[in-house]
């Protein structure tokens, strides 16, 4: 019963996609029908009016010229739906394009029904064409079509069944069992196939992500910070500021020399760790070089940027490998940039600057520069 349930149904992660493709596709395949039928009933209608020795005063072409008219008005009434009903509801479309498939389809029965209650030899083919065109033209869920198929073929069943021999009521039952099968088997298989674009466009998306990422320590790399950072550089003047903030580890060799690299790698995923912690309201952080990391601050003003970045400093300082302190500090250089048209390597430079400033002032410590127009 599952694997039939799951052949049956759509999934919900692909449903909404699943009922646009049907409605792009099934639109495509209504306008090229109802072309058609307005171009035969057109004929249909003036084959009965001016071309028959009797026109409209015998009821049997009065019927016909009636059933000719309502398909007409139908294609009409769904070229009226399709240009006005652009803007409603995808829903809404859904339920009127469904019934006009219904609607044809049901026009279909009932012409076949009449031509074989006024001639029984008169065979099936209006109602084989029609069960065919609707399992192979158009895209329904496997619920809608057991209902459309079964509501046609109990009427057309109930009708004629006094009229056609059981042979042939057998191949009219094998003939729509076919195209019902035809129609769950299509929408089968554009589930299946929705279902592996969404994994492979999930896969694509976690394999750019995974390119944007530090292997180490799952914060962004140089390159994706560096172009996080132009993005922010090129919109200084909505926000006002970009900031960088460069974190160089000191006497990071020191520390794989006394402790060995496990805990050098250690050290590099706590900092990361602590950077996220200290920057979690905002900030684009990454690692940049082997020891050194850098944040991204838009709209700050350089007392919050410095302020934040001195949170850095006690908290490194507490890193312990195996209950030891490792005796990790950390020099800071600092860039405020509210000026238009810097570019990366240039606000790169100027928080480089300061944070060798840092270094030279005895480490540990934090040092902030400037870029502006004044």
């Amino acid at each position: 019963m599952k694997k039939v349930r799951d052949f049956l149904k759509v999934p919900a992660d692909i449903c909404a996609e699943f009922w646009l493709e049907a409605l792009h596709k099934n639109n495509i395949s209504l306008f090229v029908i109802s072309i058609l039928i307005l171009i035969a009933e057109s004929y249909n209608m003036a084959r009965v009016l001016f071309w028959s020795n009797s026109g409209l005063e015998t009821l049997n072409n009065r019927i016909y010229f009636g059933m000719y008219s309502i398909l007409f008005a139908i294609a009409v009434l769904w070229h009226l739906f399709r240009t006005f009903l652009r803007r409603a509801s995808k829903q809404m479309q859904w339920w009127i394009q469904y019934s006009i498939i219904f609607l044809m389809f049901l026009w279909h029965v009932l012409l076949n029904v009449r031509d074989l209650t006024k001639d029984p030899r008169g065979g099936t083919t209006v109602y084989v064409t029609a069960v065919l065109a609707l399992g192979i033209f158009f895209q329904m869920s496997s619920a809608f079509s057991i209902i459309i198929f079964g509501c046609g073929y109990a009427l057309f069943f109930i009708l004629v069944n006094p009229i056609l021999n059981p042979g042939a009521m057998i191949n009219l039952t094998i003939t729509t069992a076919v195209a019902l099968s035809v129609s769950m088997t299509r929408n089968y298989h554009a589930v299946e196939r929705l279902k592996q674009r969404k994994e492979i466009n999930e896969m694509n998306a976690r394999l750019k992500e995974l390119a944007q990422r530090d292997l180490l320590t799952g914060i962004l790399n140089k390159i994706a910070l560096e172009r996080r950072a132009e993005h922010y550089l090129d919109r200084v003047e909505e926000t006002g500021t970009v900031a960088l903030l460069i974190f160089d580890l000191d006497n990071f060799k020191d520390i794989n020399d006394s402790f060995g690299h496990p805990c050098g790698d250690y050290v590099l995923r706590e900092t990361a760790i602590k950077l996220k912690t200290v920057f979690h309201s905002g900030g684009e952080i990454g690692r940049i070089g082997g020891d050194e990391f850098a944040v991204v601050l838009s709209g700050e003003d350089v007392t919050h940027a410095k302020r934040m970045g001195e949170q850095m400093l006690p908290e490194i300082s507490n890193i312990r490998w195996q209950n030891k302190p490792v005796g990790a500090s950390l020099s800071i250089g600092i860039c405020l940039c509210s000026k238009p048209g810097v570019s990366y390597a240039q606000l790169y430079k100027e928080a480089d600057g300061a944070l060798y400033e840092a270094k030279n002032s005895g480490k540990g410590r934090c040092c902030v520069c400037s870029l502006t127009d004044r």
